[in-house]
């Protein structure tokens, strides 16, 4: 039987215990504790950097996962926990002592979807499933503070060799996920382990969100530098308080410093009050981003370009400004997402990219799910391997008034 109390200080002494550990030490530091508050056979499993597979933490060999099962995220019962941010119990009795329940539950750390916990306990009780759910959280604040430095976390979430300008940009980018102030953003970018000049930026400054979408020209390293260079260069100019244009002219001026005129990058650069959902951004020779509203209907806002940040055209730079309504939902994308071609040259096309995200985050699915099904989308029209990069960056705006919740 789990009891709150026992589980609760438990949770508190497993949090005291890891400030020390390694990675590797964290599946036996998470029974340790666990046992104790009824929670029996833990296991820890972390998806891969597509969310394609579940992979379980050993804390052996160089990626930590010797001897480890391996789940598929669609069709096995983990990854359906996974893809539902659920709690959900498994009806096979194999490995497990008689008059146990198995159960398997998502990982989070907010709406960031780690991997999934699978535990063992002796009732089914609303105490016990707390406990799951308080254990799972303390597991994923516990995997975030090990995974910045631990090269085997990093081969742990990798199923194929990654180039060197995709190890640039996984290491530049904020996560994949984010919510807060009424606002969920979510950033998907492929080909994971081959990504060459496409970045996405976002950041809250009080009741600000900033976002921005990167696309450097070429795909080679020296494209994964320029594309570092320019969202540093825009972090930079934007802590220091400078308008969206401000940015940007910062931006091309640090491009042409260190490479002239032969290296550009286009990119939107957005921010969104919280508060208001005013939005202001401004447009440097990029796509135009979409509007979802009502989830009925799309539109493409309007900026006048600038031109790529880089080249030196001298056009005036124009922030634009638009009042998005509770519910509204921006979409910031690169050319590979709707120029990815099937093999009789079809290409996906900018309404196919928003019918398929009107259609699966229409309540079905979260902000996040949808995104990982998009780009599962786009890979298999392009048979598995994109010849450009691909990056979506999606934020949604519920408003104070909005009281449905952001993640189920």
């Amino acid at each position: 039987m789990v009891d709150s109390s026992t589980a609760s200080r438990q949770m508190m002494r497993l949090l005291q215990a890891s400030h020390t550990i390694t990675l590797e030490e964290l599946p036996d530091l998470v029974a340790e504790h666990a046992e104790p508050a009824g929670i029996y056979d833990t296991a820890v499993f972390v998806v891969d950097i597509r969310e394609t597979v579940l992979r379980r933490l050993t804390g052996r060999g160089p990626d930590a996962r010797d001897g480890g099962q391996q789940f598929t995220v669609r069709g096995s019962l983990p990854g359906r926990a996974y893809q539902q941010v659920s709690l959900l119990p498994e009806r096979e009795t194999d490995g497990r002592q008689e008059g146990r329940r198995r159960w398997w539950v998502a990982i989070t750390d907010g709406v960031e979807r780690l991997g999934v916990l699978r535990a063992d306990t002796g009732d089914d009780d609303e105490p016990t499933r707390r406990a799951l759910r308080d254990l799972a959280s303390m597991v994923a604040l516990l995997l975030l503070s090990k995974r910045s430095f631990s090269d085997s976390y990093a081969r742990l979430v990798r199923t194929e060799a990654m180039n060197v300008a995709a190890e640039m940009q996984w290491n530049l980018t904020p996560p994949p996920a984010y919510a807060g102030q009424d606002t969920t953003v979510g950033a998907v970018m492929e080909p994971a382990y081959q990504v060459g000049g496409d970045a996405f930026d976002y950041a809250v400054g009080g009741s600000v969100l900033h976002m921005g979408v990167f696309d450097a020209m070429g795909h080679d390293t020296t494209a994964g530098i320029t594309a570092n260079v320019a969202v540093a260069a825009c972090r930079n100019a934007r802590r220091q308080g400078a308008s969206l244009a401000d940015t940007s002219r910062h931006i091309e001026n640090i491009l042409v410093e260190q490479f002239g005129t032969s290296r550009y990058v286009t990119a939107i650069l957005a921010q969104l009050d919280m508060e208001t959902g005013r939005l202001r951004w401004v447009n440097r020779g990029h796509h135009l981003p979409i509007l979802i509203r009502g989830n009925r209907w799309t539109t493409r806002l309007a900026c006048p370009p600038a031109g790529p940040m880089g080249a030196r055209l001298g056009l005036p730079v124009t922030e634009a400004v638009e009042q998005l309504e509770p519910g509204d939902r921006l979409l910031l994308y690169t050319d590979g997402i709707t120029e990815a071609r099937d093999t009789c040259g079809r290409e996906f096309g900018r309404d196919r990219f928003t019918d398929f995200v009107l259609r699966h985050h229409s309540g079905k699915h979260t902000l996040h799910e949808t995104l990982r099904r998009l780009m599962t989308a786009v890979l298999d029209h392009h048979d598995g391997k994109l010849d450009d990069d691909a990056t979506v960056l999606l934020a949604e705006w519920r408003g104070r008034l909005e009281e449905t919740a952001l993640v189920p």
